[in-house]
């Protein structure tokens, strides 16, 4: 069983992350360079100038990944320390398929205004802030309050991940069945962070506020719901969307939302059956069904073309389409670190969809292939490429590069990362320290 085999590997492992220095140690004097006396001279430097952090030091590649382990994967608010190795499991994705150094922050917290403080406070330490596994409504509280007060990137995965991937796959799946953006009818079922910003997204690129259904717990938002009054208190985010989406006052729950739908976005329960392939066969025509709750989908794939679904994509990696924010995280920060980008704004967000997209289609659309897959390394140069360029133009950038002397430093970053790790599995170096007499023999060589 995976759920064993998983857990035996992080015991032996002790964790999937460490810190190693990336300059050359030939002997103890060379720490009078990195320690003291000389490492005087860039502080003082830095003192002068804050700006000169970001060349002086690592920070400008430096992610913090923050969580306070109220909404982990499909598990829930269990904390913390629970939620501590999905933390650790991001970074690893940071560094191996974006060449980006991340650090686990898990909060003994969940008090919204604590996390903004917390994570302000240690802002001068990172080039990035990447939010993680926060639970609804208080993700979009702490993501604003930070965006404004920071000026580095601040990105909430679940939130702008999640809906940029959407973007992007649902930008190609349109292209494969002839409809068109701003003409599609979507219905969004799940209205927490993940459907919320994707809504939002997805009308920021061009779709429709008109053509748009979301589906909560209570059935269609809409601004003539009963609730409307308490939500704009408890959740203006959701409020906001009632009223920018369903002008029609459309009434109903999930399967009166699908009813007549182009495509069908659920960010919902992770229960096959919560789609039923009845509602997919009332679709309007090539329906277009992404199913992707975590770790199962709302329907399985078959039942989605049982009922007539032309193109199906899940969150899962042994389905077709997986659509999946590990294919856009590592990417735009990638970006966004190596020009040294003061935010990651929608503008950006729509930049990496459509570059997402515009690579898959360069690499051969298919029903059956929407998107890149997490293991064509070159899909994330090209992304994060796109990014930097993006917000060189945006004024954002503290760094400006042409585009040849962008592709070579994002190329060679994530390059590196593929080269290090073969490496290091070639010579027995991947995995924890044990203590025996070959280390010693190997240090005595050298």
């Amino acid at each position: 069983m995976i759920e064993d085999r998983a857990v035996e590997l992080h015991r032996r492992y002790g964790g999937k992350i460490q810190v190693i220095p990336k300059v050359p140690i030939k002997s103890f004097e060379d720490f009078s360079i990195w320690y003291t006396p000389g490492v005087a001279s860039p502080c003082r430097l830095i003192s002068s100038n804050k700006e000169l952090s970001f060349e002086l030091t690592s920070r400008w590649n430096l992610v913090a990944v923050v969580s306070d382990g109220s909404r982990v994967l499909g598990l829930g608010n269990i904390g913390p320390y629970a939620g501590y190795p999905v933390i650790e499991g991001k970074c690893l994705l940071f560094k191996f398929l974006g060449g980006v150094d991340a650090v686990p922050l898990t909060l003994a917290t969940q008090d919204a205004d604590k996390i903004i403080e917390m994570v302000r406070l240690i802002s001068p330490s990172f080039g990035g802030i990447n939010l993680e596994d926060i639970e609804s409504p208080k993700c979009f509280q702490i993501l604003e309050a930070l965006q404004k007060s920071l000026e580095i990137p601040v990105w909430h995965d679940d939130q702008q991940g999640t809906s940029l991937v959407v973007l992007a796959a649902l930008i190609n799946a349109l292209k494969i069945v002839g409809k068109k953006l701003e003409e599609a009818r979507i219905t969004i079922i799940g209205s927490g962070a993940a459907g919320m910003a994707t809504a939002r997204l997805l009308m920021e690129a061009g779709a429709s506020g008109r053509n748009i259904l979301i589906v909560d717990s209570k059935g269609i938002l809409s601004s003539s719901r009963p609730d409307m009054e308490t939500l704009s208190t408890t959740n203006p985010w959701k409020a906001e969307l009632a009223r920018r989406t369903n002008p029609g006052n459309i009434e109903g729950g999930a399967e009166d939302a699908v009813k007549g739908s182009d495509v069908l976005i659920a960010l919902s329960v992770p229960k096959p059956g919560t789609v039923k392939k009845e509602w997919i066969a009332r679709m309007a025509g090539d329906p277009i069904v992404f199913a992707l709750a975590n770790p199962l989908p709302e329907i399985w794939p078959e039942d989605a073309k049982a009922g007539g679904a032309r193109i199906v994509a899940t969150g899962r990696s042994d389905f077709p389409n997986q659509v999946n924010n590990s294919l856009a995280f590592p990417s735009v920060f990638r970006g966004v670190l190596t020009v040294g980008s003061r935010a990651i704004t929608d503008e950006l967000c729509i930049e990496g969809a459509r570059s997402l997209a515009h690579y898959a289609e360069e690499k051969g659309l298919g029903e059956n292939s929407i998107l890149p897959t997490m293991d064509d390394y070159m899909a994330y140069v090209e992304v994060a490429r796109s990014i930097a360029k993006k917000a060189i133009q945006l004024n954002l950038a503290r760094r400006k590069y042409s585009d040849n002397e962008l592709y070579d430093a994002i190329h060679s970053i994530i390059a590196y990362q593929r080269v290090l790790m073969r490496s290091m599995i070639k010579n027995g170096l991947a995995g924890s320290y044990k203590p025996n007499s070959s280390y010693a023999a190997a240090d005595d060589q050298a």
